[in-house]
């Protein structure tokens, strides 16, 4: 049974240390871990529930609760930069829900697909401008999330001709996935590789809908 400590209302800020981190504390929603402690991500009032040995810590918002993602919520987010050893992006939906704040995303080279890993490279993988499914890993730190795009239904949902990716204004031409690997521009013809996502009609059509928000 969940027992509640409601001695002593702790007001927190975010970035605020709340305690030291240890295994049996659980940094829950609000909360994220890093160099050994627990920190806030919200402004409001810290709750910690004991379950067993274990220790759950998280945050109420003052204002009803910010929706900030957890660790395995599939998210939808825009790239906007591709480096040798990551790619980064903006967190645009966490699931069905459009969000009204930016959060960031980092996609790390062995975090892009699940097979030869040590073959990735990242700009054969993902553009900027490109819209991806990613799974959250964990917090790195407020407002910034680790992303995974290695399975199957994970990666580039959304990817831009190259011809619209240059001229400014034009009209955007979505590429075609041609396979796994590569997608196409039903225009020119033009093929550039990406990190495939493969999705779902239903799943496909609920995208589109969040995406035209953006």
């Amino acid at each position: 049974m969940d027992e509640t400590n409601s001695e002593q209302a702790l007001i927190c800020i975010p970035g605020q240390i709340l305690c030291a981190s240890s295994e049996f504390t659980v940094a829950g929603e609000g909360t994220y871990e890093k160099l050994g402690y627990v920190h806030a991500t919200l402004a409001g009032i810290v709750q910690m529930k004991k379950r067993e040995k274990n220790t759950y810590i998280s945050v109420v918002s003052f204002g009803g609760g910010a929706t900030v993602p957890v660790i395995g919520d599939i998210v939808t987010a825009r790239i906007t930069a591709v480096q040798h050893r990551m790619s980064k992006c903006r967190i645009l939906c966490i699931g069905k829900t459009p969000l009204n704040r930016t959060l960031r995303g980092i996609i790390r080279k062995e975090d892009v697909r699940a097979t030869e890993v040590d073959r990735v490279e990242m700009h054969k993988c993902f553009r900027p401008g490109d819209i991806i499914l990613a799974r959250v890993l964990h917090q790195i730190e407020l407002n910034v999330f680790h992303l995974s795009t290695a399975d199957n239904e994970l990666g580039v949902v959304v990817a831009l001709s190259p011809s619209s990716r240059a001229t400014w204004g034009a009209e955007p031409i979505p590429m075609v996935p041609i396979c796994w690997t590569e997608v196409q521009c039903p225009v020119t013809l033009v093929k550039e590789p990406r990190k495939v996502a493969k999705v779902v009609p239903e799943k496909g059509e609920a995208l589109k809908k969040n995406l035209e928000l953006f």
